[in-house]
């Protein structure tokens, strides 16, 4: 699987370029699917930023992902799929070129990821490319940090651990993102990790890790 990890999603020309190559075509050729999934688990999301991501409409900031004009977009709601069975759902993953990951809570998602079945299939899917944002990006590092640990019934901050490194998004948007936050943030989680802001992302392609950015980040060793 080819991964393309932001903050705030594909926010420029460079990550949108980055995105292309990945792809191998044009984007309005690649079938895509859009998990809402992470969503569900943080408190300050709510139905109505679970549609925005979903379908993105005039005005909506997350028209930088889902209205990039691909051939087809469709929904993949994780916590559907174990009442479903994987007959049903597998082959709709194996046909998607790209899975849009939305932000939200990361242990809640990791959690359904691993429940649904969605994380075994992930090492076939190697022409496949995942974009995540926020939480569909943190994801798939070792460890989240305490500092946004927001699902209740989250046993740890342990995410899958399918890259070494991670993710501290939202350099610089919130209150509680500053530079300063991620500095302490990145001295608990104690592995290699990496502040980004809205105009960056981190490919990971065969094990080999290139920062795209127009804007801002740091990278912390371990």
């Amino acid at each position: 699987m080819k991964l393309l990890l932001t903050s705030g999603g594909v926010t420029n020309p460079s990550i949108h370029s980055t995105l292309v190559q990945l792809l191998g075509k044009p984007i309005d050729e690649c079938r895509a699917l859009c998990v809402p999934t992470a969503q569900w688990g943080h408190p300050m999301c709510r139905p109505t930023s679970v549609r925005s991501f979903i379908a993105a409409h005039p005005g909506s900031d997350r028209q930088n992902l889902t209205s990039l004009g691909w051939a087809s977009l469709g929904v993949l709601e994780l916590t559907a799929l174990p009442t479903i069975g994987t007959d049903r759902w597998v082959d709709w993953v194996r046909e998607a070129d790209v899975l849009l990951v939305g932000g939200g809570e990361a242990t809640y998602l990791a959690h359904w990821m691993r429940e649904s079945g969605l994380v075994d299939l992930l090492p076939s899917l190697t022409e496949t490319v995942w974009v995540g944002v926020s939480a569909g990006s943190m994801v798939m590092t070792p460890r989240i940090g305490t500092h946004f640990l927001e699902w209740a019934s989250a046993p740890d901050d342990r995410a899958l651990g399918l890259v070494d490194f991670s993710i501290f998004p939202h350099l610089n948007l919130f209150p509680a993102n500053t530079p300063a936050d991620a500095e302490r943030w990145a001295a608990e989680i104690g592995i290699p990790a990496y502040a980004i802001d809205e105009q960056t992302a981190i490919q990971v392609v065969d094990g080999t890790v290139e920062v795209i950015s127009e804007g801002q980040w740091t990278k912390f060793e371990s």
